[in-house]
């Protein structure tokens, strides 16, 4: 499953950006967020974060690594525990005036959440558009 929003902010561009880069922001805009720590590495290919989210009433443990990363523009990161593989795909455009990001996040369930799937879909649609709504607000204050 994969979920893309667009939001378009009055902030610059380069701030937008180091402001994602640096993954534990998400307890600042992600309401799912208990925390992420970064666990090794310092921002780029390679970084390794540890997220402990809520969803549906049950708190989970997610360790991502960034897996492409072109400053200023781009940060992929890949999440994975033992129910599923996530990807969080951040793209930045703009300049000093504003910036627009394309956020996108997707989930691969495994083992027997993966029949889970139709079920699941409605909830982790409303988790990303959670965290967008997070993330636009939170972007407007920098």
């Amino acid at each position: 499953m994969q979920f893309v929003r667009t939001l378009t902010v009055p902030v610059p561009a380069d701030r937008v950006f180091a402001y994602l880069a640096d993954f534990t922001t998400t307890t600042e805009w992600d309401p799912a967020t208990v925390r992420t720590e970064r666990i090794s590495g310092t921002g780029g290919v390679g970084t390794r974060y540890r997220n402990r989210s809520r969803f549906m009433g049950r708190e989970a443990e997610v360790d991502y690594v960034v897996t492409e990363l072109d400053p200023g523009r781009h940060i992929l990161l890949r999440g994975e525990n033992q129910s599923l593989v996530a990807h969080d795909d951040m793209t930045v455009e703009g300049d000093a005036s504003g910036a627009t990001v394309t956020y996108s996040a997707s989930f691969d369930l495994k083992g027997l959440w993966k029949l889970a799937t139709p079920v699941l879909a409605p909830a982790l649609k409303r988790l990303v558009d959670q965290g967008a709504d997070g993330l636009r607000r939170t972007l407007h204050t920098l």
